[in-house]
């Protein structure tokens, strides 16, 4: 059974431009990578759960912040490691120099039996749609292209 995540894609206008909250993940691997490297706040669920509640719950544990409003189902995409994510759209704001992540355990530096504590989002941004296709994840283009058929619509 492949792994699943759920998110939120906030959105907002600014100056009557769509902009997108995306958060870079935290740790070792990524701190060096940019374009390609972010994603929609989002975590893995299990069978059973609520991809919705999941959803919601990630959005706060990786930027310390709550979003209320009109959630609207994105279709779901897959990524190209095999990993199906679902995504709500949201419009909405929040402070993305302000956010505070939950953090992971991992051993770094590998093979030296420390352990060392990162966070898992380690910061956020309001990028343009044409910024914001270049700085998210490729696996996740699909929720970019849903949001602007679906606001260019209203």
């Amino acid at each position: 059974m492949p792994k699943t995540s759920a998110g939120l894609l906030l959105f907002r206008f600014r100056d009557h431009l769509l902009e997108l909250f995306l958060v870079h993940p935290g740790g070792p691997f990524w701190a060096k990578k940019d374009l390609g490297a972010w994603s929609i706040p989002k975590g893995e669920y299990e069978q059973g759960e609520d991809p919705f509640a999941v959803a919601r719950r990630e959005f706060q544990e990786e930027t310390g912040q709550t979003i209320d409003g009109e959630f609207r189902e994105l279709n779901l995409v897959k990524q190209p490691g095999g990993k199906q994510v679902r995504a709500w759209a949201v419009q909405g704001d929040c402070d993305a120099e302000r956010i505070s992540s939950n953090t992971f355990t991992m051993e770094w530096p590998p093979k030296s039996g420390r352990q060392a504590e990162f966070p898992e989002v380690d910061r956020a941004g309001w990028f343009t749609v044409e910024l914001a296709r270049e700085k998210i994840l490729k696996g996740q283009l699909g929720f970019i292209d849903q949001l602007c058929g679906m606001v260019s619509g209203e």
